[in-house]
């Protein structure tokens, strides 16, 4: 009697389990992949957003501190100060700076009006052409960062009366909330402070504060 020939294969049982096993890894390799993939869209919108941040803030940085005390004349031709700001103010900031560059040579001042505000969660700079305006005046006005619940600004008179505590931390009650003319005292134009404190409640972020000093007059 011949010698019996068993073939040889996978039974469906095994089969079975190897599709298994091999449907586990995929789903655990796409898992793995998208989770790279979502963590570096992460990582990239929130250097993205940083980036906005500091541009916004090196750009306020810059006017700050090349602040002037040149007031100007408004559109109904009377005399604003050079530095104002604050929650009573027509807006949170308004300032004359040096150092408007100019490139094309263009017949103007290199002192330039500039002020900033808060609308519609969206944080705006404009400036205007000229420093002493007309009626006819329009404003060169540009939105600089968007998802900002807040900003506001705090002036400090004098240097002299800066304090803060042994870790630092400075002592805000010498701070005014507002930076603006003295209605009691007509003719007389505040000099701009010494120092500004800007805070901004950042979406997503939490609050950003940053304290800058000014040029003397």
């Amino acid at each position: 009697m011949g010698a019996r020939h068993v073939a040889s294969g996978f039974t469906l049982v095994e089969v079975l389990v190897a599709m298994a096993i091999t449907a586990l890894i995929s789903v655990m390799a796409y898992t793995g992949l998208s989770s790279a993939l979502s963590g570096a869209e992460s990582m990239r919108a929130a250097a993205t957003r940083a980036h906005e941040i500091n541009q916004a803030l090196s750009m306020l940085s810059r006017d700050l501190r090349q602040v002037v005390n040149r007031p100007v004349v408004d559109e109904l031709g009377q005399l604003s100060p050079a530095f104002s700001g604050g929650e009573l103010a027509s807006d949170s900031l308004v300032l004359t700076r040096a150092g408007w560059h100019n490139s094309t040579g263009a017949p103007r001042s290199a002192l330039q009006r500039v002020r900033w505000w808060l609308e519609d969660d969206q944080l705006w700079r404009g400036y205007f052409p000229v420093l002493d305006r007309t009626a006819g005046t329009e404003a060169v006005e540009t939105a600089v960062l968007d998802d900002i619940e807040r900003f506001e600004v705090r002036f400090l008179s004098a240097l002299s009366v800066l304090e803060s505590d042994r870790n630092d931390v400075i002592d805000r009650r010498n701070w005014q909330d507002n930076w603006i003319t003295d209605l009691s005292q007509p003719g007389q134009l505040p000099a701009p402070p010494a120092a500004v404190e800007v805070v901004m409640e950042v979406v997503g972020l939490g609050e950003v504060r940053r304290t800058y000093v000014l040029p003397s007059s």
